[in-house]
């Protein structure tokens, strides 16, 4: 199961996986950082069958799919993290709506879990290259004080889900729905094809957004802002939400300027 042939033989990725969590058990035990998705049931397994000690967390976003939430809280012994701030309180709090390189919501919604701990991962090369370049089997984060484990960083989509086919394990029915990313409803990490797919499937997570960024607005002239989107035109909650979802760069000075700090 999961051999990965290479120059020197063949090689066990569960195996291999299992002696990654087995040599770094702290005396504590992990932090197993689940999100509900794919990636999160498979290292949930691998600790199971290494025999490790660890707890399980979930960090709500306030903006994750009923159906992931669900599926989530069917699981044993997990922990619910609750962030001290929503989705919509921080949209309107930046003033902008998060984006691929203003992650403010990743920061506050999703890292600050496992503080002085040593904390499992499911992150993996084959998500982005990206990850490929920078992310490591273990690492340090000074930033939280915490050390991550990442033990099925080297796994691809394909090992994954054999792993949870033949292992049988439960998973959210988002993916049989044709969804093969599971994070925050209309993430900007996210491919524009799946983003639409989600305000499509949840409307009403659509319409929240709407009045959010009509309060974001509302905010941004009262602290003497501006909005406009010049050659863009408008300055409504709905010309956001079109740009948000264009995955088209934000407008400089040349083009009109979308938000002018």
């Amino acid at each position: 199961m999961l051999d990965d042939l290479t120059l020197w033989g063949s090689t066990n990725k569960v195996e291999t996986a299992i002696s990654r969590l087995r040599r770094f058990e702290p005396e504590e035990g992990y932090y197993v950082a689940t999100s509900g998705g794919k990636d999160s049931i498979t290292i949930t397994e691998l600790a199971r069958m290494a025999g490790v000690k660890f707890d399980l967390h979930h960090n709500l976003t306030t903006v994750d799919p009923p159906e992931l939430v669900q599926f989530v809280r069917s699981q044993p012994e997990i922990t619910i993290e609750r962030p001290d701030h929503t989705m919509w309180e921080l949209i309107v709090r930046e003033g902008i709506p998060p984006t691929r390189r203003i992650r403010y919501c990743c920061r506050v919604l999703k890292e600050g879990g496992g503080i002085g701990r040593t904390v499992v991962t499911g992150v993996r090369w084959a998500e982005s290259t990206r990850r490929k370049a920078t992310r490591e089997i273990i690492e340090g984060c000074g930033k939280y004080d915490r050390m991550v484990v990442n033990p099925i960083v080297d796994w691809t989509d394909y090992d994954v889900w054999q792993f949870i086919r033949e292992r049988r394990l439960p998973y959210c029915k988002l993916y049989d729905e044709g969804f093969d990313r599971l994070g925050c409803i209309l993430c900007p990490m996210a491919r524009r094809r799946l983003r639409l797919m989600q305000a499509e499937r949840w409307p009403k997570y659509y319409q929240q957004y709407l009045r959010t960024f009509d309060r974001m607005i509302a905010k941004r002239k009262a602290d003497g802002k501006k909005n406009a989107y010049g050659s863009r035109g408008g300055d409504t909650a709905q010309d956001v939400m079109d740009w948000w979802l264009s995955d088209q760069p934000r407008p400089n000075k040349a083009q009109g300027l979308l938000f002018d700090d």
